[in-house]
């Protein structure tokens, strides 16, 4: 039960501080009083988004904190919404997620609203009052697990089967270009080494004419450097006999003519292996072009740059058959989901469907003794066109309150008295059934008097007697049942602005509340006297 309310700088609310006990609260006060901007500040502890003019001062921060008694101890829900409107949420004092928030405050406090009667035509809302009824919660998160899992699965697979189509696509270009470049049986250097074998070939001629008139000079006939350092050799030799200093020289000429003779050979060797063979020069034109063509295909500058083209490509190729496995995998995981989602979808609606005759039974029973006699009305289950967050069903609730008029949705039917009946008796229900510490009803009792208001204050002062209510009504018949009676009324603050004020009335007080909801501006003798009967203080 909410045990404790602090609202500052909300709206027409400078500050307020009140607390509250349990069974029916009643709340009343004259219309603009301010009734419904307490149930506005509530609503805020939902995690919802707040418009700029809740903030009473612009420069301070608006504060709202309601203290719930819960199993176990006390729970405390706050929001805090700075000027520039960005929010705080805080449960017993540690902040959270407005997702958190929302979950939290939906489990202690329940608010009707003027306009909730809408909410009867809603699939969603009517889905929530037969799983409350049923005591589905476990069920339904099941489902949804699943069907969060059969969601996921299919997106997954859907992009896989993308990446499949598309490295099909790729692997046939990929190929062929792997193919070109793994035919090509490239080697690092391999070009340099081509284009100076190419220049050799196309100068042959010079090259064996200079290599072997080189190797002449060095050993060829007499006067050639080999032949004439054989002979210097001689001379020193013979100085070397008569001079022994001299025997070194010839030792290094000996190595100089030896060196010589062999750099001759090789220059001689050089020469008569050159020659101008066609067929090898083609043969290099065509490993050319071949390299060159490449590279200009695939924009590289080097035969080194195809070659490291040539491994990416072989890293990046895509192992279609290990695609096909892992797509077969998810498939096998999704027909999995698929079958359990529809047998809890199965179970969902057994439940709901044994739950709808359930239903339909006391709501007609409640519904015929708000003097409706003669209404009737059925919750009826239609399979929906695929599976939903919610299941597979769509619920329909029709209404007649007239025995010879054929049952149509309770939105095409109902009239605005109707509509609070039916949704009263709902909210009964779900109140039994869903254990909702907490509720506020807002004028639930709207196009309805008379005796129809006094039984509907009883029903809600039955619903009191298992849970605390706070209702705001304009009903005496309604208002004279409340174990606590709060009037909410306005003044002139000293800055000039109106201010919302919330007090008690007991005894007295309270009968004058009352005999003024019964005669309204002016209050007479009769409305007083009718008061104390309604509040059973006339004896």
């Amino acid at each position: 039960m909410l045990e404790r309310l602090t609202i500052q700088n909300y709206a027409l609310i400078e500050s307020l501080d009140i607390e509250f006990p349990d069974g029916l609260v009643i709340m009343t006060g004259e219309t603009g009083a301010g009734k419904s901007i307490l149930l506005g500040a509530v609503s805020l502890l939902s995690g919802g988004k707040a418009d700029p003019s809740v903030l009473r001062d612009s420069t301070r921060n608006c504060v709202v904190e309601a203290v719930f008694d819960v199993e176990g101890g006390q729970r405390i829900l706050r929001r805090v919404i700075s000027p520039a409107m960005r929010s705080r949420f805080f449960i017993d004092d540690e902040p959270v997620p407005a997702s958190r928030m929302a979950e939290v405050s939906s489990a202690l406090v329940d608010i009707h609203a003027q306009h909730s009667n809408l909410l009867l035509s809603h699939r969603s809302f009517q889905l929530d009052m037969i799983d409350g009824f049923c005591a589905n919660k476990k069920l339904l998160d099941d489902y949804r697990a699943e069907y969060e899992a059969v969601r996921n699965l299919e997106e997954e697979l859907g992009k896989l089967e993308q990446k499949i189509s598309k490295a099909e696509s790729d692997s046939s270009a990929i190929a062929e270009d792997l193919g070109k470049l793994e035919g090509a049986n490239l080697e690092e250097g391999e070009l340099e080494a081509l284009e100076l074998e190419q220049k050799q070939l196309e100068n042959a001629q010079m090259l064996k004419e200079n290599a072997g008139g080189a190797a002449a000079v060095l050993d060829g006939e007499d006067g050639s450097v080999v032949h004439n350092l054989k002979e210097v050799l001689r001379s020193v030799e013979r100085l070397s006999s008569l001079v022994p200093k001299m025997e070194p020289l010839g030792s290094r000429l000996e190595s100089c003519r030896i060196e010589c003779k062999d750099i001759a050979s090789d220059l001689q060797q050089f020469a008569d292996g050159l020659s101008s063979s066609p067929m090898r020069m083609s043969q290099i034109e065509e490993r050319l072009d071949l390299l060159y063509s490449l590279m200009r295909r695939f924009s590289r500058k080097d035969v080194a740059g195809l070659i490291a083209l040539r491994d990416e490509l072989k890293a990046s190729a895509v192992d279609v058959d290990e695609l096909m496995w892992e797509k077969k995998k998810l498939e096998k995981e999704l027909d999995t989901h698929i079958r359990r989602r529809s047998e809890l979808s199965s179970s969902l609606t057994s439940r709901r469907s044994a739950g709808a005759e359930k239903i339909q039974k006391i709501l007609q029973e409640s519904i015929r003794n708000l003097e409706m006699p003669s209404a009737r009305i059925s919750v009826e289950l239609e399979r929906t066109s695929d599976y939903t967050p919610d299941g597979a069903d769509d619920p329909r609730i029709l209404f007649t309150a007239n025995p010879k008029e054929k049952m149509v949705e309770l939105n095409k039917v109902a009239s605005g008295g109707e509509l609070s009946r039916i949704m009263l008796c709902i909210k009964s229900l779900m109140a039994s059934h869903m254990k909702m510490p907490t509720m506020f009803f807002d004028e639930i009792d709207v196009g309805v008097s008379g005796s129809v208001a006094d039984k509907m204050g009883r029903q809600i002062v039955s619903m009191g007697q298992n849970m605390q209510v706070i209702a705001i009504t304009h009903l005496p018949q309604v208002a004279s049942k409340g174990v606590a009676h709060i009037v909410v009324y306005k003044d002139t603050s000293e800055d000039g602005r109106n201010t919302v004020h919330l007090r008690y009335v007991k005894g007295h007080d309270r009968v004058m509340e009352i005999a003024r909801l019964l005669s309204g501006e002016k209050t007479t003798d009769q409305a007083v006297a009718n008061a104390k009967v309604l509040l059973g203080t006339d004896r």
